[in-house]
């Protein structure tokens, strides 16, 4: 069964990038720009993983993750993604309640290696 990824971030080119590397690997990925069509895509596809932007202009992703799993009782893994630095990002994920982290800097390889690691899976159980 192919899984399910949300991937929420206001760039329009890191939500391409990502979502191209994501479904190259196997996934199945639906993206939101806004919170609105964020909550939209959450209800329509009851995502396996969560992938949020810590900087967004409508609501931080820390604050966001912490919504998610308070008012809404979202169970599907978070990861937080974001340019802050590692330090910054893994306080503001465990505050978050967030499963993982990932820096913009680190580039899709860690991004996808943490989204198998989510999953359980390696490269070879999961083929591109």
């Amino acid at each position: 069964m192919q899984r399910k990824i949300l991937l929420i971030d206001d760039s329009p080119l890191i939500l391409a990038v990502t979502q191209a590397a994501l479904q190259k690997a196997g996934y199945e990925v639906a993206t939101a720009m806004t919170l609105d069509t964020f909550e939209q895509e959450r209800r329509r596809m009851s995502p396996d993983l969560i992938i949020v932007d810590v900087q967004m202009p409508e609501i931080f992703g820390d604050d966001l993750a912490s919504t998610l799993r308070g008012a809404y009782a979202e169970t599907a893994p978070i990861m937080l993604l974001s340019s802050l630095d590692d330090e910054e990002l893994a306080e503001r994920a465990r505050e978050a309640e967030a499963r993982a982290w990932v820096t913009k800097r680190a580039g899709m390889p860690a991004l996808l290696a943490k989204v198998r690691e989510i999953f359980g899976e390696t490269e070879r159980t999961h083929p591109a």
